[in-house]
């Protein structure tokens, strides 16, 4: 179960990948779309497998695949069966794991673990495609969650994929949707990381360290943390999490740049070498995952990997 000690006993920490739908839109792809990253599941699941390529070279030990968006009454608005939309679920899984694989069967990769895996979850505000990711407004209840979520996450977790990415999760409701859905794949590992508010609290309120203690005593739980987040509120967040467990924690904050959801563009800029110090500064602080989130890219990962050392010798 336990599948991230072996990176922490080798290397200090496990390095995450970086933003994938950002990524595909500096690639010129279009993502307005109630799909997001999802669409290319059906356009172009090459440029999908192109970038889970380049964040396994950049240094990514986990690539998260392109399941975020992905849900089976997403994929069936836009026309296909629900069968046709189960394929599109484990094609997200496929795409990651053939990435994966062609890594390892490389040759010039010595002093890397074998990465991993892991299926993303994308909470209902993602469906909603209305910010309610960032919110935690929504219009269904616990039971309303657990029954959305139910199809997609059995589908996930029977994928092959290492473990499930439950990521964004802005709402003390969907967690306790999750908490019953973890119960039903006790097999499979599963880390959460939420949304927040501000230093001290998730996206709908509630304190961080409520939410991490519900997950402390759920033994498929790998890791709890923040992603989606600017970087300047991980310090507090790091600390608000560790008064609660004693689980790894994972930050994936956004690249530091600021989304103006009006003009839809992203204003401000990200310096990868200057993110790479943030993330030496928060695992100084004590968390154990480190990634990136949207825009986020390949040279952000990097700078991560640059200041791994394995065999024992940890971060700087």
């Amino acid at each position: 179960m336990n599948l991230i000690q072996p990176f922490i006993d080798f290397q200090g920490l496990l390095v995450v990948d970086g933003g994938l739908a950002t990524e595909l839109e500096w690639r010129g792809y279009d993502l307005h779309d109630p799909l997001w990253s999802a669409r290319l599941l059906l356009e172009a699941p090459e440029a999908i497998r192109q970038v889970h390529d380049d964040y396994l070279w950049a240094g990514a030990d986990c690539i998260i695949a392109a399941s975020y968006q992905a849900t089976l009454p997403g994929l069936m608005a836009r026309g296909l069966s629900e069968a046709a939309a189960r394929e599109m679920l484990q094609r997200a899984v496929r795409l990651a794991l053939e990435s994966r694989d062609a890594f390892c069967a490389a040759a010039d990769h010595r002093g890397r673990l074998r990465p991993l895996v892991a299926a993303s979850i994308g909470p209902y505000g993602a469906y909603l495609a209305n910010g309610a990711e960032y919110t935690g407004q929504y219009d269904l209840d616990v039971a309303g969650l657990i029954t959305w979520h139910r199809a997609r996450w059995h589908i996930l977790a029977e994928s092959g994929a290492d473990l499930l990415a439950c990521e964004t999760c802005p709402s003390y409701q969907e967690l306790e949707a999750y908490c019953e859905l973890l119960a039903e794949t006790r097999q499979m590992p599963a880390w959460v990381s939420f949304t927040a508010l501000d230093g001290r609290h998730i996206s709908d309120g509630t304190p961080i360290a409520v939410c991490a203690a519900r997950l402390h005593d759920i033994p498929n739980v790998v890791a709890v943390g923040v992603n989606c987040t600017p970087p300047r509120l991980m310090p507090e967040l790091i600390t608000a999490v560790q008064s609660a467990t004693d689980k790894p924690i994972i930050v994936y904050p956004n690249s530091g740049e600021r989304y103006d959801p009006v003009q839809k563009v992203w204003q401000g800029e990200s310096d990868p070498a200057t993110y790479g110090t943030m993330c030496r500064e928060w695992r100084k602080m004590g968390a154990l995952l480190l990634g990136g989130c949207c825009r986020t890219r390949p040279a952000h990962i990097r700078q991560i990997r640059d200041r791994v050392r394995p065999s024992h010798i940890h971060l700087l």
